[in-house]
């Protein structure tokens, strides 16, 4: 019912940047919250960035001064600007969106993404 396609992973240097993007697609009424969440082998998936429909953000306290969360509601798109990039960031970053299906009264959802590798080298 919603896909989500993420975009914007790869392998950067310490001190780098990357972007990553997230579109969402299907039979969206309207989309609430919009976050990132990242995720290493043998540890639980955690938030990185939040950001509500309203525009207000949230960050995790490892990130904060260097990643910047946006979205661009006309494109049901968000996206995640990190800089000063350390090797700790490298993670499987995933895209999470919440909202309503079909119309004013539809269904709510909750999709993640297929997850999208960062690699920062030291």
């Amino acid at each position: 019912q919603v896909q989500l396609v993420e975009s914007g992973g790869g392998l950067v240097q310490a001190g780098g940047s990357l972007r990553l993007s997230c579109a969402a697609s299907g039979s969206i009424d309207r989309i609430n919250t919009m976050a990132w969440y990242r995720q290493t082998p043998g540890k639980q998936r955690e938030l990185v960035a939040i950001i509500t429909s309203g525009g207000t953000t949230n960050y995790g306290d490892s990130v904060k001064g260097r990643f910047t969360i946006s979205r661009d509601s006309a494109k049901n798109t968000v996206y995640l600007q990190m800089n000063s990039l350390k090797p700790e960031d490298t993670a499987v970053y995933y895209c999470n969106v919440d909202g309503r299906l079909y119309h004013s009264f539809g269904p709510p959802f909750n999709s993640w993404g297929q997850g999208t590798q960062v690699t920062v080298s030291s």
